[in-house]
């Protein structure tokens, strides 16, 4: 929504109506960064919402546009930025796939544990600050705890913690360090180990299911036509996740499942969230236990500049799908245009309709449910 159209909205607004316009954020603690609401309330409940977005804008696709095709890969790091392992590989994969380059078996099995450490993380984090949003502090205090561990691991493979560069276009800067795979391995048994204390803190939690329960109900149908992707649209009983249905890196030799919900509510969100925890587990030890031996890069000129032609690749990034659109002229080391789908943004135009109806305090919920980082929405 623009500025202008608040302006006047806030100009016409009828002072003698029993609704009123609150701006929640763009400082408010739970926005969970520059995120604006103005929500037309009755009461505590609210009546319509407007979103604004934009406050953390830095141009990254035209940015993009003006840095080589190797440059690119640390701008990606900068969208989701508590996901960029698979920011990176998004976009690497989205190169390969334009310019037809073929990928060591051996790097496409680290990718796939990177991208599902990666998944595990962000989903750590949402939890944590979700039911911190709701009171429940004790759960990001355990969820963070989990997190470094993984954040231990990313660093003692490519030195970050938060933005990894972890990738490069048609393989891996580096292999794994000696004894990595057996650390990642006793990563996952402590995981495991830890879902029971989350599902103690919060699946039977009273307070928790009356928050979260019939809370933000969306259809399967409703959800798909919105463009929600990722846990949100797999919580409305909608089996669509880009790992099954175009698999890349190694996922087509992986075994997993896809939960499901059946509600569609902020209670269902948090149980596919949960559930998924178990199965990027199961992943990470399929791929580590069945690491190939053999390069790690593949073919790849020192210059890039693919054919002409474009390309659109996606993949199932924690939030949902992550996709990239890149367009070559031949003749430049840059991409001609570059676009990314980013599912924070699609995921978010769905926040007025969930919202409808509920109060200001389910507001709060139905944000964290949605599971947005402000890098991604607004790039």
């Amino acid at each position: 929504m623009s500025v202008e159209r608040l302006d006047s909205d806030v100009a016409e607004f009828d002072l003698r109506s029993d609704e009123m316009l609150v701006s929640m954020g763009p400082q408010h603690p739970s926005t969970h960064g520059v995120l604006r609401l103005v929500l037309r309330l009755d009461g505590e409940r609210v009546v319509d919402a407007d979103v604004v977005i934009g406050y953390l804008h830095r141009g990254i696709e035209k940015l993009s546009e003006n840095r080589d095709y190797t440059q690119i890969v640390l701008l990606t790091d900068r969208m989701d930025y508590v996901a960029a392992a698979t920011n990176n590989l998004g976009y690497v994969e989205t190169v390969e796939k334009l310019y037809a380059i073929e990928v060591p078996r051996r790097a496409r099995y680290i990718r796939t544990v990177l991208s599902e450490l990666q998944r595990v993380a962000s989903h750590l984090l949402w939890l944590g600050t979700h039911a911190a949003d709701l009171g429940a502090l004790t759960v990001l205090l355990f969820g963070l705890r989990e997190r470094e561990l993984i954040l231990d691991l990313f660093e003692e493979y490519c030195g970050a913690r938060l933005t990894y560069n972890s990738m490069r276009i048609g393989g891996q800067p580096v292999d794994v360090p000696p004894g990595w795979d057996k650390r990642v391995l006793a990563f996952c048994d402590i995981q495991e180990q830890k879902l029971p204390e989350y599902e103690q803190l919060l699946t039977h939690n009273r307070i928790f299911l009356e928050r979260t329960k019939n809370i933000g109900v969306i259809s399967g149908a409703d959800a798909a036509a919105l463009g929600i992707c990722g846990p949100p649209l797999r919580a409305s009983g909608v089996l669509r996740d880009v790992r099954k249905d175009e698999p890349y890196a190694a996922y087509d030799e992986m075994e997993f499942d896809i939960p499901l919900g059946t509600q569609g509510d902020t209670y269902d969100r948090y149980l596919v969230r949960l559930e998924e925890f178990r199965q990027s587990l199961r992943i990470i030890r399929q791929a580590v236990q069945g690491l190939p031996e053999g390069p790690i890069m593949g073919k790849v000129p020192r210059l890039i500049k693919p054919p002409a032609g474009e390309t659109y690749h996606a993949i199932e990034a924690p939030k949902g799908e992550l996709g990239y659109f890149v367009v070559s002229d031949g003749k430049s080391v840059s991409p001609y245009r570059f676009r990314v789908r980013p599912p924070s943004f699609c995921n978010l135009q769905a926040l007025p309709r969930l919202v409808k109806g509920h109060l200001v305090a389910d507001v709060i919920a139905l944000i964290g449910t949605i599971d947005i980082v402000l890098g991604e929405v607004d790039r």
